[in-house]
């Protein structure tokens, strides 16, 4: 399975009132592990950037006007993308962005939407965290993953951590155990968070539930049967 992280910085807010994107950032996944290939580029958004958004990436006027167009770096921004699940953090903000780009170029780009699946994992974090603070550095928190250098937002930077807060997210299914260069004395990286998770990890070790357990288990649900008067869920689901 191919998956795409992706992030993009713009020039503002509304994609439909004329704000373009500046940047993007995409990892690629493939079969839950990274594989180090990765898609990268600044554009010249062809008008001014908002004072605002430049607060949050630092990405000036004067930086961008000497980078690529979009029309320049859409055939290959696509060919990056085309086929892949795309895991984006409030991912209608992003692809509203990249929807309207391709639709500016009119040379018949499809909507995102229809060549690419598209995992939303600021949906996933609410409905996993419902009531918390569900943004990129509160779930960097919530599960230990290093963003000592996310000083400023940053596609690239911000594709590579979400990659790691998904894999937490949805199960982990990586190797934790972290080499001496990585850690300190608590096994820990920087500033306390976990590494970063590493391209060439093994998968976690899958321990199956013994004869003893299993038995274990049917005598406890044996009690819960009893005790709710045949109303077990657990067997009812089977």
């Amino acid at each position: 399975m191919r998956q795409v992280v992706l992030d993009t910085e713009t020039t503002g807010l509304e994609a439909r009132q004329g704000h373009r994107i500046v940047e993007i950032g995409c990892v690629e996944l493939i079969n839950r592990k990274l594989t180090g290939r990765h898609y990268h580029q600044y554009i010249n958004p062809e008008r001014e950037v908002d004072e605002q958004a430049i607060e949050v990436h630092g990405l000036t006027n004067e930086f961008l006007a000497d980078k690529p167009m979009f029309a320049q770096i859409a055939e290959e921004f696509y060919e990056f993308i085309k086929g892949a699940e795309l895991i984006i953090h409030n991912a209608p903000f992003d692809v509203e962005f990249i929807n309207v780009e391709f639709d500016r170029l009119d040379k018949g780009f499809n909507k995102v939407e229809s060549y690419c699946g598209i995992i939303d994992t600021l949906v996933m974090a609410r409905q996993k965290h419902p009531g918390q603070r569900n943004n990129l550095d509160a779930l960097c928190q919530r599960y230990g993953v290093d963003n000592s250098q996310r000083d400023l937002h940053g596609a690239l930077l911000d594709s590579e951590i979400l990659a790691d807060v998904y894999l937490m997210m949805t199960g982990g299914q990586t190797n934790l155990i972290l080499s001496a260069d990585d850690t300190d004395e608590q096994g820990e990286g920087p500033n306390g968070g976990i590494r970063r998770l590493d391209k060439d990890r093994a998968a976690l070790k899958v321990i199956s539930a013994s004869e003893e357990d299993l038995k274990a288990h049917e005598i406890r649900l044996d009690e819960v049967e009893k005790a709710s008067e045949g109303k077990c869920i657990w067997r009812s689901s089977h």
